[in-house]
């Protein structure tokens, strides 16, 4: 569900940008997406591992 959810994004994105000729915004706002969902994964792992040490 959460893969879709990101693709529904991207789709949205990609239609504002192609409507207003903002092609290079959706290409570094889709980077900066890339780069917060590996940040949030990263950190999801993290808090897992932590959890069960406790």
């Amino acid at each position: 569900m959460n893969g879709l959810l990101y693709g529904a994004y991207a789709v949205i994105l990609a239609i504002v940008s192609i409507y207003t000729g903002e092609i290079v915004t959706f290409v570094m706002l889709g980077f900066i997406l890339m780069s917060l969902q590996n940040i949030n994964s990263t950190l999801k792992k993290l808090v897992e591992a932590t959890k069960y040490k406790e």
